[in-house]
């Protein structure tokens, strides 16, 4: 058999074992858009920028799926009042483990469960006119987490690419001298995307 013959056949047999390979993979992406929501201190000042996720499903049952899942997110304080020297970002992490139902009937939609921990990392910098030593910067970086809910509901498209909605719940705790209300610890966030399974 000739080389290019050995390569065509090759390459033939490597795409056949990717793509059965692809079809049994536990593995999925996502890229989604955070949308910062509700009554609380993220709902009413930042902007979501970004959120990437995967997911790993390590229990296949006939009608559940469990795994975990890690999420990223970015969020940018919005600075509606025109008034706010400063910039905040926002960096989220959220690992957690989730239950998915993967049922017969409805073989296009996969509603999910999970339960997790946030960790938000806010980073600020820009002008502050309440530093005298240095009134013109300022940078500085706090970190806040708690308990996250995540519900869920994904739609596939095909056996690979889905689209998928997102509801965050993270309570979180608040410093001394913080008022320990909802609008401080509760933080709710809507997530629209699509991922992909690989």
């Amino acid at each position: 058999m000739s080389t290019m013959k050995q390569k065509l056949l090759l390459g033939i047999l490597l795409i056949f074992s990717i793509k059965s390979f692809s079809q049994d993979s536990k593995f999925s992406l996502e890229l989604n858009y955070p949308l910062t929501v509700g009554d609380n201190f993220i709902g009413k000042n930042y902007n979501g920028i970004i959120d990437l996720g995967v997911k790993y499903r390590f229990v296949n049952l006939e009608f559940l799926n469990i795994g975990a899942s890690l999420n990223g997110g970015i969020l940018k304080n919005s600075k509606d009042d025109g008034f706010q020297p400063i910039d905040v970002t926002v960096f989220a992490i959220q690992p957690r483990i989730f239950a998915e139902l993967d049922i017969e009937s409805l073989t296009k939609f996969h509603p999910s469960i999970g339960l997790g921990y946030t960790f938000m990392n806010f980073r600020t910098s820009g002008i502050d006119g309440f530093n005298f030593s240095n009134p013109n910067s300022s940078s500085s970086s706090q970190t806040e987490n708690g308990i996250n809910l995540n519900l869920g509901l994904v739609y596939d498209i095909t056996k690979k690419l889905f689209v998928q909605v997102q509801y965050d719940l993270i309570k979180i705790g608040v410093e001394d001298g913080v008022p320990d209300t909802s609008y401080n610890t509760n933080i709710t966030i809507l997530k629209f995307g699509f991922g992909l399974r690989i």
